[in-house]
């Protein structure tokens, strides 16, 4: 049996404004146990669009979203939370009133509060319907990147063909061996940008395009050493490879939130603005899943939120304790606990 985890605020999704939610926990002195359906940090940012420039974040006139996720996660450092990935909350039980929280792992959790920032629901990864994939995941086959520097000097496949396929097989064939890109028709969805500098890099021989070409196969004993590609001629071949990186979006689904007693409408999570509670007692939503009158899906709404949930936490981890508001300036740098 597994041991179970206490924390002060279980934290379900590690996109941008959940991992800003740690950091306001932190703040506070509250700690927090990151969890996210995903194989890293970043959600939709780093998932889907890693290098597309974002507008609209305070203070930086033009960020990609995996910058802004470095960032986020730089500044939670000093606090550092448990993160588990991979995982999805199971099972949520109010006992002793505390949450007590059941991942698909086995893990158990009990925490004073709940902060709910799923995106538009429990992201996932499309999974390529291969055989035996399960072996090679998280080590072998991939579906985000948190550090290309792992990647250099290897041999990498990377399928798919939107934003993020485009943009990492670019990144990455500056300094991998070499990059394969892998995608079922020669139409690619990502940046015209982004596919011009792709194929000229093909053209350069430093990327490897099979258009149309579609996944076939893994290879290997305990570390994968070869993709099997099929083209459009139904030919196989293998490409040697260390990694594979599938880019093959994200699913959405608000099912096991709403199996947790927890109100569900219009693809989101109804909340009060002032408070961002759901119908469960010390359970909050914010970011993309929130739902309320006159709501901005914007990141920095989702920053605001994330402040707004974490001071409601803190009055259900320590109930009848006063807090009283202290500027950032007035604080000093985070120190951690």
């Amino acid at each position: 049996m597994k041991k179970i985890s206490q924390t002060d605020v279980l934290v379900v999704g590690a996109g941008p404004v959940g991992l800003f939610a740690v950091f306001a926990c932190g703040q506070l002195g509250l700690r927090s146990h990151l969890v996210d359906a995903l194989d890293a940090p970043g959600g939709q940012c780093t998932a889907l669009y890693p290098m597309k420039p974002i507008y609209d974040v305070p203070a930086f006139p033009e960020v990609s979203g995996k910058e802004l996720v470095d960032r986020l996660l730089a500044q939670m450092k000093p606090y550092q939370p448990p993160m588990d990935f991979l995982v999805r909350v199971q099972q949520l039980d109010r006992l002793d009133g505390r949450w007590h929280a059941t991942l698909t792992d086995g893990s158990k959790l009990d925490a004073g509060a709940v902060i709910i920032a799923a995106g538009a629901g429990a992201f996932g990864p499309n999974r390529p319907p291969l055989h035996d994939i399960e072996k090679f995941e998280p080590d072998f086959v991939r579906y985000s990147v948190v550090d290309p520097a792992e990647f250099a000097h290897r041999h990498v496949v990377v399928a798919g063909g939107g934003d993020s396929a485009v943009d990492w097989a670019v990144e990455l064939s500056s300094i991998a061996a070499h990059v394969h890109v892998v995608h079922r028709r020669d139409k690619f969805r990502a940046s015209p940008a982004m596919v011009a500098r792709m194929k000229s890099l093909a053209a350069d021989g430093q990327i490897s395009l099979h258009v149309p070409g579609q996944l076939a196969g893994l290879k290997g004993d305990r570390e994968l050493t070869h993709v099997v590609v099929r083209n459009d001629q139904q030919v196989e071949h293998e490409l040697k490879a260390s990694h594979l990186l599938a880019f093959y979006g994200l699913k959405s689904d608000l099912s096991d939130i709403s199996s947790m007693g927890i109100n569900v409408a219009d693809g989101g999570i109804p909340v009060s603005p002032t408070s961002m509670a759901t119908n469960l007692e010390a359970v909050f939503a914010i970011g993309d899943v929130a739902r309320y009158d006159n709501k901005l899906k914007l990141i920095l709404t989702g920053f605001s939120e994330a402040s707004i949930a974490a001071h409601q936490a803190f009055a259900h981890v320590h109930p009848g304790k006063a807090l009283s508001h202290e500027h950032s300036t007035s604080k000093g740098a985070p120190q951690g606990f």
